[in-house]
């Protein structure tokens, strides 16, 4: 099993910058790709970005490549995602997401989510 555990979201203005973490623990032996989605109010949860276990691979959702930045410390057992120039769109809860099956996230792991809220 692997817990994950996020923080680092709040209430924010518009062009204002967040970083969130996500705490990996547990089984976390085998190769553990990652990433960030959100689910904003009513509609259905996206994948923001993604990081394969070797670092690379990574992959971002169109309305935020430029603006955010995802990464991981292995060290730690910690994902990142620095988000800047954050717009309204944004809003939503962020959750990190683990799987050991390729990018299969639907049959991996997941947290509880955090919340960002960006006004104008």
């Amino acid at each position: 099993q692997v817990q994950l555990r996020e923080s680092g979201g709040g209430t924010v203005q518009a062009g204002d910058s967040l970083r969130l973490s996500c705490v990996v623990s547990g089984d976390t032996t085998n190769n553990i790709n990652m990433a960030w989605f959100r689910q904003a109010p009513g509609k259905e949860r996206d994948l923001v970005a993604s990081i394969a276990w070797t670092g690379g691979g990574i992959l971002y959702e169109d309305a935020v490549e430029g603006r955010f930045t995802i990464s991981k410390d292995n060290a730690m057992n910690t994902l990142y995602l620095q988000m800047n120039n954050l717009q309204s769109d944004d809003t939503g809860v962020y959750s990190c997401a683990a799987t050991k099956t390729g990018f299969n996230w639907d049959s991996g792991y997941w947290g509880q989510g955090t919340q960002v809220t960006v006004s104008s």
